[in-house]
């Protein structure tokens, strides 16, 4: 059975067929939001931090950390990621022992990120085209991590799932050169608009069952995507999230601090007998108890957790997959 390991230096988180649905935590990233791109031009971690902590509480098992800020004082990301990358894995770092996900399109950034990361963290990305294969590649083999393989290539996006399926295969194929196991990727087959493109879900379901038994490697994706330009977005997602659990998607990178595709998730997480004797289920609708009363589903999470916390200390040690 496939096992995807991702480690902090305290904890280990198994992304797997037959392990809970593992929830990557997107909202450390700059992209699309000014504010926060704004204070890291600054030196302003606030947000960062927030985000950090509301996330793990909120359900996130792994943080995506991205740095792809564009500067006012310097455009060029090639000088000012690196640094930036390791300023914030080495602040999440220290806020929380949650494995991180190291998220750049630049190749000087990934590594700074590899260097400054404790444990074995998820290398997001590489794709099919050729000079990404050959820089991201050899540092995957070189720092012994797993990393996201997102199916597109040279070509741009192909709206045909079997030219997705096949840059997947030749990217599993060509790691498999590095000596890199199929264990060790996860597939992103990419998640188009079912506004734009009605079969968008079909698509996705039928080629996550294919990686699954074709490659026998595990999957990712950015959930929100399926619901892009659509009304009421939350309601599409948390329908997605459980069918695409269903057809074997075995993580996603998405916002824990939603309830509606949280909850879906942990209902979907028990359905598949993932969850045992229901106990994350229980937890998690004592947390949903809590926002009858007033509070946001962030404040409800975290005041959970500082229970736990309270009750039973901070948990040490890793669980090998």
């Amino acid at each position: 059975m496939t096992r995807t390991v991702i480690e902090s230096k305290t904890k280990t988180v198994t992304i797997g067929f037959d392990e809970p649905f593992c929830v990557i935590g997107e909202r450390i990233n700059p992209t699309g939001r000014k504010k926060l791109a704004a204070e890291l031009e600054a030196g302003d971690f606030s947000t960062v931090e927030k985000d950090a902590l509301e996330q793990v509480a909120c359900g996130a098992m792994v943080l995506d950390i991205n740095a792809g800020v564009v500067y006012n004082s310097n455009p060029n990301p090639n000088e000012t990621e690196p640094p930036l990358m390791t300023k914030m894995i080495q602040l999440v770092q220290g806020l929380t022992d949650t494995p991180l996900c190291i998220d750049s399109s630049v190749p000087a950034a990934l590594e700074a990120g590899l260097a400054a990361a404790e444990g074995r963290p998820l290398l997001n990305s590489v794709t099919g085209e050729e000079d990404r294969l050959e820089l991201v590649l050899p540092l995957v083999k070189k720092y012994n991590v797993p990393v996201v393989a997102i199916s597109n290539d040279d070509t741009g996006i192909s709206e045909d799932p079997d030219v997705r399926f096949a840059v997947a295969k030749k990217i599993v194929e060509r790691a498999a050169d590095f000596g890199i196991p199929a264990y060790d990727i996860v597939v992103d087959p990419l998640v188009m608009p079912v506004g734009a493109m009605a079969t968008a879900g079909q698509q996705v379901f039928a080629l996550v069952r294919r990686l699954r038994e074709e490659l026998g490697v595990n999957t990712t994706c950015g959930a929100s995507n399926i619901s892009f330009g659509l009304p009421n977005r939350h309601g599409i997602n948390a329908a997605f999230l459980p069918m695409a659990i269903g057809a074997g998607m075995t993580s996603a990178i998405m916002n824990p601090v939603r309830q509606v595709e949280m909850e879906a998730i942990k209902a979907a997480n028990m359905l598949m007998n993932h969850d045992a004797n229901g106990s994350a289920w229980i937890h998690f609708s004592k947390v949903l108890e809590a926002t009858k009363e007033g509070a946001t589903f962030a404040e409800a999470a975290q005041a959970a957790q500082a229970a736990g916390g309270a009750r039973g200390g901070r948990r040490g040690g890793r669980r090998r997959g």
